[in-house]
């Protein structure tokens, strides 16, 4: 299916445009860049139209608007989500928020059974890190979201990732990223570890787009009031009597708690995109923000660092509360997520003084079954070919329950 994207990565001082094109012939890209970060917003439409302009293409023939979305400058994120999101409405298109993190981990060739650690330059003696796979059979896979780090932490956040298995034993690890360059004293330390030190890569809007058209092939476009830049910074400077007591980066990366909270429309698109990698047949970005817009649902989500991570959708009725939709991100599993979404649903539940909470899970889900029966819950029932499957097929789903005054009790 012919497809062009325009996409924009302003996350660092260049200022960058791609329009892909993908038709019978192929797939073929061009682009502009521009140094100065003061001027991104003034650069970036008269440059979209010299594109346009030079592919011969009219706007109302573009597909979707991509962005690099952070972590990255402040002004520059802001400045492309903007843009962007400008485009789109008015030409009534699709947004791709794309991580700028995983744009420069997809800027070489990828190799499977790699982990690949991308360290960016945050400035503050401090880096954007993230940690990606690729596999020919599912593409790019986020094996531990974008956080802020002290630079001379970066290795001790590696090695502690493998050792909780979220880079797995088996995985080489390949550090890229531009903080290679400018903290010269990570490559011995990387090299100390055996790890690989790879090129300084960072985010282009070429990689941008690559990645934008795999996620417009599987349906991940948003309404532009959804887009948002990533920020993953929780202060943007330190005083100097801080500096001297040497603060800086975000040691709490390393253990700071999990939270959880209401979900807000600017969290749909990462809830989305962790519903899409755990769920065969995943709920739509307009089911998600009807029960946003709806009293009768609570939506909670669980973050740290302001990543979300896990969430969990409960829709009340007279006498009872019933589970519709929970989900933690891959990487993240065996954490313990899902319990504390149970029990900050048990608590609404409290509140709302109800009898019972129910919920339905597909009859082959043996994991999520034997989570549920240790939580408390029991099977009342079977549902017979309730879930689609595949190809015309359908399976049953298990209908449980739990009761609030056994659940007291125990």
């Amino acid at each position: 299916m012919d497809a062009h994207i325009l996409a924009l990565e302003t996350s660092s001082n260049l200022c960058e445009l791609t329009l892909l094109s993908r038709t019978p012939a192929g797939i073929s890209l061009v682009g502009l860049s521009h140094e100065g970060s003061g001027d991104h917003a003034e650069r970036l439409l008269p440059m979209a139209e010299q594109l346009l302009e030079q592919a011969g293409l009219d706007r109302q023939a573009l597909s979707a608007i991509a962005f690099g979305q952070g972590p990255g400058g402040f002004t520059g994120l802001r400045v492309a989500c903007g843009v962007a999101q400008g485009m789109a409405f008015a030409l009534g298109l699709p947004v791709l928020p794309v991580s700028s993190l995983l744009a420069a981990a997809a800027s070489g060739s990828p190799v499977e059974n790699t982990a690949y650690v991308v360290a960016q330059d945050a400035r503050m003696q401090e880096v954007y890190a993230a940690v990606y796979s690729w596999s020919a059979q599912t593409a790019w896979t986020v094996q531990q979201s974008p956080v802020l780090l002290d630079a001379a932490q970066l290795t001790d956040w590696i090695a502690r990732l493998q050792a909780e298995g979220v880079i797995a034993r088996h995985q080489q690890i390949l550090v890229v990223g531009d903080a290679l360059q400018q903290f010269p004293d990570l490559t011995s330390a990387v090299r100390a570890h055996d790890w690989q030190v790879g090129p300084a890569w960072r985010a282009t809007s070429a990689s941008v787009a690559r990645l934008a058209l795999h996620d417009l092939d599987q349906g991940k476009g948003i309404a532009p009031d959804m887009a948002m830049p990533l920020y993953v910074r929780e202060k943007v400077a330190y005083t100097i009597s801080e500096r001297e007591q040497g603060l800086g980066g975000n040691p709490a990366a390393l253990d700071q708690p999990w939270q959880i909270e209401a979900m807000q429309p600017g969290h749909v698109s990462a809830v989305l995109d962790i519903e899409r990698r755990v769920e065969s047949h995943p709920w739509t970005a307009g089911n998600v923000t009807d029960a946003l817009g709806n009293t009768a649902y609570c939506c909670r989500i669980i973050h740290k660092q302001g990543q979300v991570q896990g969430y969990a959708i409960w829709l009340q009725a007279p006498d009872m509360i019933e589970l519709l939709l929970i989900g933690v991100a891959p990487e993240q599993r065996r954490q313990g997520l899902a319990r504390q979404l149970l029990d900050d649903g048990l608590q609404w539940a409290r509140q709302c003084a109800v009898e019972r909470l129910v919920l339905e899970v597909r009859a082959s889900n043996a994991a999520a079954i034997g989570l549920y029966e240790k939580y408390g819950f029991k099977p009342d029932g079977v549902r017979k070919n309730y879930y689609p499957f595949k190809e015309g097929v359908r399976e049953d789903a298990v209908l449980m329950s739990l009761s609030l005054a056994d659940k007291a009790e125990a």
